[in-house]
């Protein structure tokens, strides 16, 4: 691996934490508390899945709604 794709490996796991921590944090402000296992799922989820609970986070009306 070269400069240039450490870099971009370094910028996509930064905003991949970036997103994780956004999502836990409005999940846990909409539901209070989130069980560990909701947090590790979401820690583990790829950048697809993130960005699907981003959007369901808005108008869910449960945790579990969130992840159907």
């Amino acid at each position: 691996m070269n400069l240039e794709q450490g870099l971009e490996q370094g910028r996509r796991n930064g905003v991949r934490q970036g997103e994780t921590h956004i999502l836990l944090r409005l999940l846990q402000r909409k539901f209070g508390e989130l069980p560990g296992a909701v947090i590790r799922r979401v820690e583990d989820a790829d950048q697809d899945s993130l960005l699907a609970w981003s959007e369901r986070v808005l108008t869910a009306e449960t945790l579990s709604h969130v992840f159907d």
